[in-house]
């Protein structure tokens, strides 16, 4: 049974589905796996074990009858602490909504419920999603599975270790500027970004709500698509055989390579190059537009983030961990024209870069142009913290701006994610790409 911790959510359901694997056994068999594992309460805020097992309970009367839900009915999954669950405490990470207790779930929660998949808890996250490290030291800091002492990658921080550490087959994620491709490339893990609209965020506890998506993190491509499908209350698609040969893929060079360190430079170049061995057609392409966009996120995140905050924020400042508050204040500094005109031109670049790259089946660039920092420098160095969360989402912060979706792969150097970058609402065309770039990498 301890074989089942490192299966993909699909394979798990199928086992399911074939009777050879019980819904509560494996549901216990995670369950004990949490408790046992000295890192725990670094990864999960509260386990709800009690709802999964009846969760577990009620698939398992299901594929007793024959009448299951969907691919990953009775498939245990964790949940980011953002996500609202009916009478279990989500606090996002922070102590200024410490004992908030929703009265329902979040929609997105509800469907997957629905379909039948199993709540194992609430994982720890980056204070009010505002980081892509995933440092926490107002609740606990998830580490990364390949270096204990190094940060796991945020804000989904405690989502990807919970995958990573065999404590969950799968888990679910927001991201608004990398929160869901950073600690999913950190842990070696697929992590889908979504376009924004597409997923529900009703009873999801807000960062930035335009830019803000719900998205999985897991073990392959079938499970994110998988994973897509039930949180959207959906019918999964038909992932079908997609050969990468003849595929046409494009490399943006502009913005993504500056100052890379050589571990995923490296590792993507290696990916690169195997994809190229598969018969993929990959041509370097620039698009200077993209260094009119970046400067343009500082008004665009923080304005609405604090816009969406103050009156919770100076009602009680010190209740926060001050790196995230200051960033939090930083939205003080933009005006609404500002605001309104940053977006202007956002969209304005959003249109020239989908006609730029529609002759191409994805655009690629690492995840990130950096390995997981060490905790006890982030602790101690304000201007290290400072500069390495912004770095860390620098590259994934290009598909939140263009409004794309996006999907991070492990390349099989640690740490070290590719992320294939779509069009906008087109998950399926890229689920599909990446599921063959998945083969060629293997």
């Amino acid at each position: 049974m301890q074989e089942w911790l490192t299966m993909t959510a699909a394979d798990l359901g199928r086992g399911i589905g074939d009777g050879q694997i019980d819904p509560v056994v494996l549901c216990q068999t995670y369950l004990d796996a949490i408790d046992a594992h000295p890192l725990r309460d670094r990864i999960y805020a509260r386990v709800t074990a009690e709802r999964a097992l009846a969760e577990a309970g009620a698939a398992r009367d299901r594929a007793r009858a024959g009448q299951r839900l969907s691919p990953l009915d009775g498939v245990p999954i964790s949940w980011k602490d953002l996500f609202d669950t009916a009478g279990i405490a989500t606090e996002a990470g922070s102590a200024l909504l410490k004992d908030r207790v929703p009265d329902r779930d979040a929609r997105v929660l509800a469907n997957a419920t629905a379909m039948g998949l199993v709540c194992l808890g609430k994982t720890h996250m980056s204070e009010l999603a505002f980081s892509g490290l995933g440092y926490n030291p107002s609740t606990a800091t998830p580490p990364c599975v390949n270096d204990e002492a190094a940060v796991s990658g945020g804000s989904s921080s405690g989502a990807a270790a919970s995958v990573a550490f065999g404590l969950a087959a799968a888990a679910i994620g927001s991201d608004t500027g990398g929160s869901v491709r950073v600690p999913a490339a950190w842990n070696d893990l697929v992590g889908l970004k979504t376009t924004s609209g597409r997923v529900s965020l009703e009873g999801t506890v807000p960062l930035a709500a335009k830019f803000d998506t719900v998205g999985p993190l897991c073990r392959s491509v079938e499970d994110a698509s998988l994973l897509l499908a039930l949180t959207e209350g959906s019918k999964p698609m038909d992932m079908g055989s997609t050969d990468i040969e003849g595929r046409r893929f494009a490399i943006l060079r502009t913005v993504a390579f500056d100052d890379i360190e050589d571990a995923p430079a490296a590792a993507f170049d290696d990916a690169v190059a195997r994809l190229k061995e598969a018969g993929a057609v990959i041509e370097d392409i620039d698009f200077d537009p993209i260094k009119e966009a970046m400067p343009l996120s500082g008004c665009l995140y923080t304005a609405e983030a604090y816009g969406l905050w103050r009156d919770v924020i100076e009602a009680n400042p010190d209740a926060m961990y001050g790196e995230i508050l200051e960033r939090f204040r930083l939205g003080k500094s933009h005006s609404g024209p500002d605001y309104v005109a940053a977006w202007a031109k956002i969209d304005q670049i959003r249109a020239a870069y989908v006609k730029a790259v529609a002759g191409y089946d994805a655009v690629l660039i690492p995840t990130a142009p950096l390995l997981p920092p060490k905790l006890d420098r982030l602790e101690t160095e304000h201007d290290y913290y400072v500069s390495a969360n912004l770095m860390t989402l620098r590259n994934t912060r290009i598909g939140n701006l263009m409004g794309l979706a996006a999907v991070t792969l492990p390349t099989g150097t640690p740490s070290c994610g590719i992320m294939l970058m779509g069009q906008p609402f087109g998950e399926e065309h890229l689920l599909r790409i990446a599921a063959a770039a998945e083969e060629a990498l293997a």
